[in-house]
C-alpha cells in the first residue's frame, strides 16, 4: 500500500486546489521561512484524524480553514485528500477489495469535520484505525515535525516507548484493548448498581412481610372499632331524642310572650314616627340660614386674600427696580475694563509684527547653509555604499566558491563509492530474479472468486432489503396497535373506576333508586336538584327509609292535579324511571333560569321548578341556585358516561384484535426474511474468505514481481545518476578552483570602506547641527504667527462685549420706567378693598341673628323627639329580650333535630346503616345494662389510637411482597449474566495483553538490532543498544537508550552532545522503519541542528532507508546539500501574501537535459 497523492483545498495557506505527488525515493520541499511548508505536513496529520488543534499549530480546529488575506475573502470550507495505491492489496481488510483507496476529511467553519474513505462517510474512529493498522496515523513516529528530535531526547523512558509500539503496529490493539477496558468498567459499575438495587428489593421484601403482618392486625382492630363505634352511636341517638322532645315543650311557651311584646312596641313606633315627622323642615331652614352666613364669610375671605395679593405684587416690583440699578452699574463696569483689555492687545501685536520683519534675512542664511551640509552627507553616504556593496560582493563569490570546492570534492568521494555499491547490488538482484512466481495464473485465480463473491454479495443484499422492509412492515403495525392497546388500557382502567366508585362493596343490599333511573344527558343537575338526596333511597320495603309506588293498578291516574303552570314542560319527559317517582316527577317543571322567579308564583302545593343548569323554585316560596351540582346529579352524570365508556371501549377491543391479526402476520414475515438474511450472509462470507485467499496469493505474487522490477529499476536509475553525479562534481571542483585563483585578496577594498566611514560621520554631524538651528528660527516666527492670530481673535471678542454691555445698559434704561409705572398702580388696590370689606361685616351680623333663631326652634323639636324614642326603645328591648327567648327555643328545637340529622347522616356514613340497626350492630342484647356515653367514647378512642399506634399499613403488602419476590429472581439472573459477561472480558484483556506483549518483545529485538547497526554506520564506528526500564512488564515498562560514539564511553542519551543526541534519535527512527515500515515518512528540517558531515551521513541513511523499506520520504528542509541528495523538489511560494502555492522540479531529469 503506497501513497501518492495528496491534495488540498482551502486548508491554510494553500486556498487554491494543490496536489503534492508522493513518488518513490526521496522528495524535497523547499521555500523561504513563513511561506506555507509545514502547511503540507500539518495536512497530512490532519488528514489521518488529528484531533487536538495545537498539534496542527491553531487555538481551534477552525483555524485549519484559510481565514482571508489583503486580496482574497476567507473561505468558509477546507478539504484534504489522500490517494492510496492499492494494488498490492495490503490495505485493512474492510477496504482490501478497492485498487484506489481515497481518504478525505472536509471541515465547515462551525459545523464540524467530516470523514469519507471512497466517497462513503464513515467515522473519525475508523480512519484511524485504518492508518493505526499500517503503522501510520496522525500521532505515527513516521511523522517527525520541527523539533520533534528533541522531544524524543527530552522524553522520559515511559513516554519513549510508544516508538516501540508503532514498530510493533499494537496501535490499533491498544485502542481494542482501551474499548474493551470502557467496556469492563461499565459492565463492573452497572454489577454495582445491579448489587445495590438488589439489596434494595430484598430490604423492601423484608419490609413487606412485616406489613403484611401488620395490615392482618389492622383489620381485627377494625372490626371491634366498627363494634365500638356502633354502641356509642347508639347512646348518642336516644340522648338527642330526649333533648329534642325537651326543647319542643320550650319552644311554645315563648311563642306567647313574643305577641304581647309586639303590640306595646307598635303603639311606640306610632308615637315616635310623628315626632320624628316635625323635625326635618326645621332642619331645613336651619341649614338655608348658616349657608347664607357661609357665603358671607367666604367673601369677607376672598377679599383678604385679594389685599394680601395686592402687596405682595407691589413688594416683588420694588424688588426689580433694586435689581435693575445694579445690573446697569455691572454694564458700565464690563464697558471701561473692554476699553482696557483693547488697548493692552494693541500694543502686543505692534511689537510681534515688528519683531517678524525683522527674522526674514537670518532665516534665508540659516537654510542656505543647512542645504550645503545636507549636499555634503549626501555625497560621503554614496562613495560610502558604493565601496561596501563591492567588498560583500568579493566576500560572497569567495565564500560561494570555497564552499562549492569542498563540497564538490566531498560529492565526487561519495558518489564514486555509491557506484562501485550499486553495481554489485544490481548484479546480485538480476541473478535472484531468475525464479519468478506465475502472476497471471493467481490474478485468474482471483477473479473466479471475485466473481463468485460478487453473485454472493448481491444475493446477501437482496436479502437484507427483504430483512429492512420486513422489519419497517412490523414497525408499521406495531405502532399502531400499541396505540390500540394504550387506548384499551385507558378506557378499561376509566370503566373500571367509575364501576367501583358507582357500585362500592357492600352496596347490594339496598340499591339506591338513582341506579334505576335513566336521564338524558345534560338534565343530570335538573333531576339533582328536584329530588336531592332522596334519590339514594331504595325501592325495597324492607329497607328503614324505600320509595313507595302509590299509583300501581291505577293505569297512571292521579288523585290530585298535577298540571303545572301554561307552557312547562313535567321533568318526567326526559327521566325514564321506575313508578314510584311518577307524582314526584308530575309535580316538577324544567324552565329556563329567567323563568323560575316569575312562575313560582303560580305553583300549587308540592310542585317545584327546576333549570337544566341545577336552580330550584318550590311552591312555598324556597329557592336553591345551582352553585354546585349534588351527588346525586353528579352520580347520574358518571352513569351515562359509564355507558359511554362502555361502548368505546368495546369498539377498541375490535380494533385491538385487528391490528394484533396484522402485527403478527408481519411479524412472521421479518423472521422468515431473518432466516433468508442469515443463510445468505453466511453463503457471503465464504465466498469473500476465499476470495481473500485468492488475493493474498496474488497479491503476494504481483508484489514480489513488482519489488523486482523496482528494485531492478532503481539500482539502474541509480548507477545513472550515480555516473553523472561523479562526472559534475569532478567538473564542479575544477571550475571552483580556478575561480579562486582570478579574485585576489581584498585589501585596497577594505582600506577604501574604512576611510568612507570617517568622512561620512563628519558629514552627518554638521548636517545635524546646521538643521538642528534652522528649525529653532523657524519656530519662533511660527510661535510669533500664531500669536498674532490670537491677539485678532481676542479683540474681536473684546469689541462684542463693549457693545454688548452698552446694548444692555439701554434695555435696563427703559424696563426701569415701565416698573415706576407698575409700582403705583399695585399701591392704589389695598385702600378700595378696605371700602368693601366694612360693607360685608354689616351684612355678616344680620345673617348671624338669622341662623341662631332657626337653631332654638329645631333644637326644641329634638327634645321633644328624644323622649319618643326612649319609650319605642324600651318597648323594643322587651319586644326583643322576647324574641330572643323563643329564638334560643327555636335554636334548642332546631339544634336536637339538627343533631338527630347529624347522627343519622353520620351512622349513615360510617357505619352504612340506619339508627335503628345501631343496637343490633352493637350486639346489645334485651334489658343489658348500657355503659356511659364517655367510656363508650373512651373504648373507641382507645381503640383507634391503638390501630393508629400501627402507622401506615399497606393493605397491598402482601400482592407487593409476591411482586417484588419475583423482581428479585429476575435481578438474581441479570447478576449473574453481567458477572459472566465481566469474566469474558477480563480474559479478553488478557488475551490482548498477551498478544501485544509477545508483539512488543519481537519489536523490540528487531529494533535493538537494527538500532545498533545504523548507529554504527551514522558514527562510523561505536556501539549502542536499548534497553527496557521501571518494570518488568514491557507493557507498562519504559525505554532508555544508551550509546558510545567512537572515542568515548558507554553512556544515556541524555549525556550526549547536541549533535551525537540528533544522530542516535536519527538512528532509532530509522530502525522502526526498518520493523514495520510506514508508506510514507515526513521530516520537517530534521537535518537543521547538522553539520555537512553529519547531513551527508544522514542523506545516505535516506537512501539505504528508501532502498530497503519501500518508504517514500517527504523532506522539508534548507540544507543545500540535503536539496542536492533529492530525487525531486517541490517548492512552496507565496507571491501573493498569504497565499502558498506549489512548483515541482524533477533534479534526475533535470540532470538528463544537461547531459543532453
Amino acid at each position: 500500500m503506497k501513497f501518492t497523492r495528496l491534495r488540498l483545498s482551502g486548508f491554510k495557506s494553500f486556498v487554491e486546489p494543490t496536489e503534492l505527488f508522493i513518488e518513490p525515493g526521496l522528495t524535497a520541499v523547499i521555500g523561504p521561512n513563513g511561506c506555507g511548508k509545514s502547511n503540507l505536513f500539518d495536512a497530512m496529520r490532519w488528514v489521518m484524524g488529528e484531533t487536538r488543534p495545537s498539534s496542527v499549530r491553531g487555538s481551534e480546529m477552525d483555524d485549519v480553514i484559510f481565514a482571508g488575506s489583503a486580496g482574497r475573502p476567507a473561505r468558509n470550507v477546507a478539504e484534504v485528500t489522500l490517494f492510496i495505491d492499492n494494488n498490492d492489496r495490503s490495505a485493512p481488510s474492510p477496504y482490501n477489495e478497492f485498487e484506489t483507496i481515497e481518504i478525505s476529511r472536509r471541515i465547515e467553519r462551525e459545523a464540524g469535520s467530516v470523514y469519507r474513505i471512497n466517497g462513503r462517510d464513515v467515522r473519525q474512529r475508523d480512519v484511524q484505525i485504518f492508518f493505526a493498522d499500517v503503522s501510520s496515523g496522525a500521532g505515527s513516529t513516521a511523522f517527525v515535525r520541527q523539533g520533534q528530535i528533541g522531544l524524543l531526547i527530552s522524553q522520559k523512558p515511559l513516554a519513549r516507548r510508544a516508538i516501540l509500539e508503532e514498530a510493533a503496529g499494537i496501535g490499533g490493539l491498544h485502542q481494542r484493548r482501551h474499548e474493551a477496558e470502557l467496556r469492563l468498567r461499565a459492565a463492573e459499575t452497572n454489577l454495582n448498581r445491579l448489587e445495590d438495587v438488589i439489596r434494595e428489593v430484598e430490604g423492601q421484601l423484608a419490609s413487606l412481610k412485616r406489613q403484611a403482618r401488620q395490615a392482618s392486625r389492622y383489620r381485627n382492630l377494625s372490626g371491634h372499632i366498627r363494634k365500638a363505634e356502633s354502641l356509642a352511636h347508639y347512646l348518642r341517638w336516644t340522648a338527642a331524642e330526649a333533648r329534642a322532645t325537651v326543647a319542643a315543650e320550650e319552644l311554645m311557651a315563648t311563642a306567647a310572650s313574643v305577641a304581647t311584646a309586639t303590640d306595646a312596641a307598635a303603639k311606640a313606633s306610632t308615637a315616635q314616627s310623628e315626632a320624628a315627622a316635625v323635625l326635618p323642615p326645621l332642619r331645613s331652614t336651619e341649614a338655608e340660614r348658616g349657608a347664607a352666613h357661609h357665603r358671607l364669610i367666604a367673601q369677607r375671605d376672598q377679599l383678604d386674600a385679594e389685599e394680601s395679593r395686592a402687596r405682595e405684587a407691589a413688594q416683588r416690583v420694588r424688588q426689580l427696580i433694586a435689581q435693575g440699578q445694579a445690573d446697569t452699574l455691572r454694564s458700565q463696569e464690563l464697558e471701561r475694563d473692554a476699553d482696557t483689555a483693547l488697548a493692552t492687545l494693541g500694543e502686543e501685536s505692534a511689537t510681534l509684527t515688528s519683531a517678524n520683519e525683522n527674522a526674514g534675512e537670518t532665516l534665508a542664511d540659516a537654510e542656505r547653509l543647512s542645504a550645503a551640509m545636507a549636499q555634503n552627507l549626501t555625497d560621503a553616504e554614496a562613495l560610502l555604499e558604493r565601496l561596501t556593496a563591492e567588498l560583500a560582493d568579493w566576500n560572497a563569490r569567495t565564500s560561494s566558491l570555497e564552499r562549492g570546492r569542498d563540497v564538490a570534492a566531498g560529492l565526487l568521494d561519495t558518489s564514486t563509492a555509491q557506484l562501485t555499491d550499486a553495481q554489485a547490488r544490481l548484479d546480485a538482484a538480476l541473478e535472484s530474479a531468475k525464479d519468478a512466481p506465475d502472476v497471471h495464473a493467481a490474478e485468474a485465480e482471483t477473479e473466479r472468486a471475485r466473481t463468485l463473491s460478487e453473485g454472493a454479495r448481491a444475493a446477501a443484499g437482496e436479502a437484507r432489503a427483504q430483512f429492512a422492509a420486513a422489519e419497517t412492515g412490523e414497525a408499521a403495525a406495531r405502532e399502531p396497535l400499541e396505540t390500540a392497546e394504550r387506548e384499551v388500557q385507558r378506557l378499561t382502567a376509566e370503566v373500571r373506576a367509575l364501576s367501583d366508585l358507582l357500585h362500592p362493596e357492600g352496596e347490594g343490599l339496598f340499591p339506591p333508586l338513582v341506579d334505576a333511573v335513566t336521564v338524558q344527558s345534560g338534565y343530570e343537575a335538573a333531576l339533582g336538584a328536584a329530588l336531592g338526596d332522596d334519590l339514594q333511597a331504595p325501592l325495597d320495603n324492607s329497607s328503614p327509609h324505600h320509595w313507595r309506588d302509590l299509583d300501581a293498578g291505577t293505569g297512571g291516574a292521579f288523585d290530585f292535579d298535577p298540571n303545572l303552570p301554561a307552557g312547562v314542560k313535567t321533568l318526567g319527559d326526559f327521566v325514564k324511571a321506575p313508578g314510584a317517582l311518577a307524582r314526584r316527577l308530575a309535580m316538577t317543571g324544567l324552565v329556563f333560569p329567567d323563568q323560575g322567579a316569575a312562575l313560582q308564583s303560580q305553583l300549587k302545593p308540592g310542585q317545584c321548578l327546576v333549570s337544566a343548569r341545577g336552580d330550584l323554585w318550590r311552591w312555598d316560596g324556597f329557592v336553591a341556585s345551582a352553585d354546585a351540582p349534588s351527588a346525586s346529579a353528579i352520580r347520574l352524570s358518571q352513569r351515562n358516561r359509564l355507558a359511554s365508556l362502555e361502548q368505546e371501549s368495546e369498539k377498541a377491543r375490535e380494533t385491538r384484535a385487528t391490528l394484533f391479526s396484522d402485527y403478527s402476520a408481519a411479524k412472521q414475515a421479518r423472521e422468515a426474511a431473518r432466516e433468508a438474511l442469515r443463510l445468505a450472509e453466511a453463503g457471503e462470507r465464504a465466498a469473500e474468505q476465499a476470495l481473500i485467499g485468492t488475493q493474498d496469493q496474488a497479491a503476494r505474487a504481483a508484489r514480489a514481481a513488482a519489488e523486482r522490477a523496482s528494485q531492478l529499476a532503481s539500482l539502474e536509475a541509480e548507477i545513472r545518476r550515480l555516473t553523472q553525479s561523479v562526472d559534475a562534481a569532478e567538473e564542479a571542483r575544477k571550475q571552483a578552483v580556478a575561480d579562486l585563483g582570478k579574485l585576489g585578496d581584498g585589501t585596497t577594498l577594505n582600506a577604501g570602506v574604512a576611510g568612507a566611514r570617517e568622512a561620512t560621520a563628519d558629514a552627518r554631524t554638521q548636517a545635524s547641527e546646521a538643521r538642528a538651528s534652522l528649525e529653532g528660527l523657524r519656530r519662533e516666527g511660527e510661535a510669533r504667527s500664531r500669536r498674532l492670530v490670537a491677539i485678532a481673535d481676542e479683540q474681536t471678542r473684546w469689541d462684542a462685549r463693549k457693545a454688548d454691555a452698552q446694548k444692555q445698559s439701554s434695555e435696563l434704561g427703559r424696563r426701569q420706567e415701565e416698573l415706576g409705572l407698575e409700582l403705583t398702580a399695585a399701591q392704589a388696590v389695598p385702600e378700595q378693598i378696605g371700602q368693601k370689606r366694612n360693607a360685608l361685616l354689616d351684612a355678616i351680623a344680620t345673617a348671624e341673628a338669622a341662623r341662631k333663631q332657626a337653631a332654638d326652634a329645631r333644637q326644641q323639636a329634638e327634645t321633644v323627639l328624644a323622649d319618643a324614642d326612649k319609650i319605642a326603645k324600651a318597648a323594643d328591648a322587651t319586644l326583643s329580650s322576647a324574641r330572643e327567648e323563643r329564638a334560643r327555643a327555636q335554636a334548642l328545637s332546631e339544634a336536637a333535630s339538627q343533631r338527630i340529622e347529624e347522627l343519622k347522616t353520620r351512622i349513615q356514613d360510617e357505619l352504612e346503616c340506619a339508627p335503628s340497626d345501631l343496637a343490633e350492630r352493637a350486639e346489645i342484647k334485651e334489658g343489658e345494662e348500657l355503659p356511659p356515653l364517655e367510656q363508650a367514647e373512651k373504648r373507641v378512642e382507645r381503640l383507634k389510637h391503638e390501630r393508629e399506634q400501627l402507622g401506615g399499613v399497606n393493605l397491598r403488602a402482601e400482592e407487593e411482597a409476591n411482586e417484588q419476590e419475583t423482581r428479585l429472581a429476575t435481578l438474581v439472573a441479570d447478576r449473574d449474566d453481567l458477572t459472566g459477561a465481566i469474566d469474558r472480558l477480563r480474559r479478553g484483556i488478557q488475551s490482548l495483553n498477551k498478544e501485544g506483549r509477545e508483539r512488543l518483545l519481537a519489536s523490540f529485538e528487531k529494533v535493538n538490532e537494527n538500532f545498533k547497526q545504523l548507529f554504527t554506520k551514522l558514527f562510523e564506528g561505536g556501539e549502542a543498544k536499548l534497553t527496557f526500564t521501571e518494570s518488568e512488564d514491557p507493557l507498562e515498562a519504559g525505554l532508555e537508550i544508551f550509546a558510545r560514539p567512537p572515542g568515548k564511553r558507554l553512556q544515556s542519551l541524555a549525556l550526549l552532545s547536541g549533535g551525537e543526541q540528533a544522530l542516535t534519535a536519527m538512528a532509532l527512527i530509522f530502525a522502526v522503519f526498518l520493523v514495520n515500515p510506514a508508506p510514507v515518512c515526513v521530516l520537517d528540517e530534521v537535518d537543521a541542528p547538522l553539520d555537512d558531515a553529519n547531513v551527508e551521513r544522514f542523506c545516505n541513511m535516506l537512501n539505504q532507508m528508501t532502498e530497503m523499506s519501500g518508504t517514500r520520504f517527504l523532506v522539508i528542509t534548507h540544507h543545500a546539500l540535503t536539496m542536492s541528495r533529492m530525487d525531486r523538489l517541490f517548492g512552496v511560494t507565496m507571491a501573493e501574501r498569504g497565499v502558498s502555492q506549489l512548483v515541482s522540479v524533477s533534479l534526475a531529469e533535470a540532470e538528463k537535459i544537461a547531459a543532453e
